[in-house]
């Protein structure tokens, strides 16, 4: 696996570790490295050196540093003497960061990783209100219009309960780790409310139609076997009930995601990011009557939790309550 090293003036190389480590979970062979208001160029060298011993592979490293020309910059370019493997990119952000990691799963050198990365990077600054800047793209298509014309139906690469939707360990981590053609919010609420409308389709990440439909929308795409061939869809719920009504409505899910519920009066929360009430519990035990499977986790590199253990500890808590 290609090491990186993120470097950066002051602890905003630390910082954007968190971050990326939030959305799109831990990773090994990362290292941050700082210079801080009291260090010089060799600190800053000998902190890259000693992260990149750390390596499992000292063949291909990539350096991600916050600007050319400056100390992390130089330092980094003169550790590359007799490394013609090793790379660097320069003005870090951290959507460069989120696709640097996924393009480790299938990219084997700095080389390449580092020549990827540049365009996503570049596609993150934008600028709100989307007047002031230039026009480049075509306008987003309106939601709820996915007909592609090809016979077939949808592949569902993901479904997906997150309370929040469309944000960014969605549109970075498993948009990287499934692939999809067309991420789907399929909500009655939400299909109602323009303004979040909007912001979902915004927030789409590069390459990926982002919709907003309701229920009874998608079970009708569902089966519709005429215009969604090579189709590869990705679906968010914000509950459980949603879940079911699509799955009764005959959408095909094996599996569901579950990644966040959020805590809300009345509600338990048997770990840390999802809160259930008994109408939950009673949903996802129907679900599994169904015989959908549960996949507990937040992020794609989450190790998978215990969904059957989890429901019976929110039920103990909820009935401790009675």
């Amino acid at each position: 696996m290609v090491g990186i090293i993120i470097a950066t003036h002051g602890e905003f190389a630390d910082g954007i570790l968190q971050s990326g480590s939030m959305i799109f979970g831990e990773q090994e062979n990362v290292a941050a490295v700082t210079l801080m208001p009291s260090e010089g160029p060799n600190d800053v060298k000998t902190k890259m050196e000693k992260a990149i011993s750390s390596f499992d592979n000292q063949d291909e490293v990539l350096f991600l540093v916050d600007l050319w020309g400056g100390t992390p910059f130089n330092q980094a370019s003169g550790l590359m003497e007799g490394h013609d493997k090793w790379a660097i990119v320069s003005g870090l952000n951290l959507a460069m960061l989120i696709e640097a990691y996924a393009s480790r799963m299938s990219m084997d050198t700095a080389h390449e990783i580092a020549a990827h990365v540049l365009g996503t990077a570049k596609e993150a600054v934008k600028v709100k209100p989307e007047e002031l800047e230039p026009e480049t793209e075509a306008p987003a298509e309106a939601a709820g219009s996915v007909n592609t014309g090809k016979p077939g139906k949808f592949e569902y690469v993901l479904a997906r309960i997150d309370t929040r939707l469309l944000h960014g360990q969605v549109a970075t981590g498993w948009t990287r780790n499934t692939q999809p053609t067309r991420i789907i919010v399929v909500s009655d609420v939400v299909a109602k409310d323009e303004l979040r409308k909007k912001l979902i389709q915004q927030a789409a990440p590069s390459g990926v139609k982002a919709h907003v439909v309701p229920i009874k929308k998608m079970i009708e795409l569902a089966k519709d076997d005429q215009h969604f061939g090579g189709q590869r869809a990705l679906l968010l719920f914000e509950n459980p009930q949603d879940v079911l009504r699509a799955v009764e409505g005959g959408v095909p899910l094996d599996t569901i995601n579950v990644g966040s519920m959020s805590h809300s009066t009345g509600k338990v929360q048997p770990n840390k990011v999802l809160a259930f009430d008994q109408n939950d519990i009673d949903t996802f035990r129907k679900l599994k009557e169904f015989g959908v499977k549960f996949d507990v986790r937040k992020v794609p590199a989450d190790q998978y939790g215990n969904m059957d253990d989890i429901l019976r500890r929110a039920q103990a808590e909820l009935d401790k309550q009675k």
